[in-house]
Order: structure tokens, then sequence, then C-alpha cells
């Protein structure tokens, strides 16, 4: 009896981990509109953070507006309008521009002025 009491108190503490990291589900784009920072990437969830500048404002219009910054380069800014659409709760970004080729952002974790996106293969750390 206390195997099996201990071995489903294990089980459920094991579940409990997997639904604590469940996907936010969005409704529409207006859990996401304005301008955010994205400030970080990563190709996994608690690895090592590359540091970026980039601004991201998406736009009521289907459009993501992103700006991103440059202090090494020749041009210091690089600005592009991607498509973009909310779908089943996940946010289909246009991959290249001029290409109807897109890719599925899921959205890991949304408190407050913070959000983490879960793209194709970056994780991207944003902030209002």
């Amino acid at each position: 009896m206390k195997i099996t009491t201990k071995m489903g108190t294990f089980l459920a503490a094991v579940f409990l981990t997997f639904t604590v990291e469940a996907d936010v589900v969005l409704k529409d784009n207006s859990e996401i509109l304005g301008n955010w920072k994205l400030y970080a990437e990563a190709a996994k969830l608690n690895g090592e953070k590359k540091e970026v500048s980039v601004q991201w404002d998406f736009r009521p219009n289907g459009v993501l507006q992103t700006k991103a910054i440059d202090s090494f380069g020749r041009t210091k800014t690089f600005e592009v309008a991607l498509k973009y659409s909310v779908e089943d709760g996940v946010i289909k970004k246009q991959s290249t521009p001029g290409r109807e080729k897109y890719e599925s952002c899921r959205v890991i974790e949304k408190s407050g002025s913070d959000m983490i996106l879960k793209c194709t293969y970056l994780f991207f750390f944003l902030s209002k």
C-alpha cells in the first residue's frame, strides 16, 4: 500500500511539473498588440541567452514591424515589415520578407509586461 501511495504521489508531481509549463493560448492578436522589446534569444528555454536589441511592433492590421539595432554594423538599424496572424492560439509570422513561408510561435509564458515565445528554432524573450 505504501509503495502504491508513493508511486501515485511521484506521478502526480511529474504531471504537475509538465502542466506548469503549458503554453498560453492567445484568443486573438489583441493580447500581443503594441511595442515589444526583444532583448534575448536562446536555442533552449533554460539555455544560454544571446543579447539582442530588436523592437517588435505588433500592429492591428496584421503587420509585425521589426527594427533591429546594431551598434557595430554599417547601417546601425535594419527595419522590415512581416505579416503575422493569431490562429488556434498561436502566432503565425512570416519567416522571410517577400516570401509566403510562415513559422509558428507559441507563447510559452506571458506575465505582466514579459513574454517568452517558442518559434521554430529559437526562444524569444520580450518585454513591453
